[in-house]
């Protein structure tokens, strides 16, 4: 679990750490975007390269990006499985009992898990460049205009950042609790799936109290430190737009004018 990366920050000096958290968030939102609109093996290597060029200017080593891969490795399997057994178009390359799989469904099955891959690394590479309290600041920014209607911005904004910065935390909390189940004799890979159901008891308990006793911590520290209990706060460093914002904005409109046009081309 200390592997994962999700959720934490990685400090460096870059260009994609010094973008402005909006047009980050936008030009994420706007990648999801396109990674939904790709089907074509090209348009695939086009978002692969973006990809890969992305994190090279964020200065963060390819194998910190990669890292989330492993907490999503079982939903993959689990995506390119549905798909391979229950996509019948095609032409039949097995065919057992109930079992058919297609050359059909393969293909889609893996043009689903490279979908999921980008898509997670993409969201990944959002909080590996941006802190917590950036996120904050620039969703607070982007929804500024719900307060028209009282929607609380500001509070929805702490929470997701709240939120994010905690999964590392409890990522770390989870792997103190399982070394220390398995110091006392606790095994949690042996017997079938309701030993191994019931052998998790002893790590979610644990867990939920140490997670309900953080939040209490955080919400009387809040407390203490008076925080908003003025209506309108100020910011310390002021968001503003710059010239490298602009050029990824322009760099990420022509990777994803590429892939449209490579999808209309390149038709498999």
């Amino acid at each position: 679990m200390r592997d994962l990366s999700f959720g934490q920050y990685y400090p460096a000096h870059s260009p994609v750490h010094r973008m402005d958290p909006r047009v980050k968030l936008l030009l994420t939102v706007a990648y999801i975007v396109m990674v939904f609109f790709v089907e074509d093996w090209w348009g695939f290597a086009v978002v692969g390269l973006f990809l890969l060029v992305t994190i090279f200017l964020s200065r963060i080593p390819l194998r910190v990006a990669l890292k989330t891969i492993k907490g999503i490795a079982f939903l993959l399997l689990f995506t390119c499985a549905i798909n391979i057994f229950f996509v019948k178009e095609g032409t039949p390359l097995v065919e057992w009992w109930i079992i058919k799989i297609t050359d059909e469904g393969l293909i889609f099955a893996a043009r689903m898990a490279l979908r999921l891959i980008f898509l997670v690394m993409g969201a990944n590479l959002m909080t590996l460049t941006t802190t917590p309290m950036h996120l904050t600041d620039g969703l607070e920014s982007l929804l500024s205009p719900l307060k028209i209607v009282r929607f609380p911005v500001h509070d929805f904004a702490l929470i997701m950042s709240i939120a994010l910065r905690f999964i590392p935390t409890l990522m770390e909390e989870t792997d103190k609790i399982i070394k220390a189940q398995k110091s006392r004799g606790a095994a949690f890979d042996q017997g079938g799936l309701i030993k191994r159901a019931k052998a998790l008891l002893p790590i979610l308990i644990p867990l939920l109290v140490s997670a309900f006793r953080r939040a209490e911590e955080l919400a009387l520290a809040l407390d203490a430190r008076c925080y908003n209990a003025t209506p309108h706060r100020t910011k310390l460093k002021k968001m503003t737009l710059g010239l490298r914002d602009l050029i990824a904005a322009l760099v990420l409109g022509g990777f994803m004018t590429v892939v449209i046009l490579t999808d209309k081309i390149f038709v498999f």
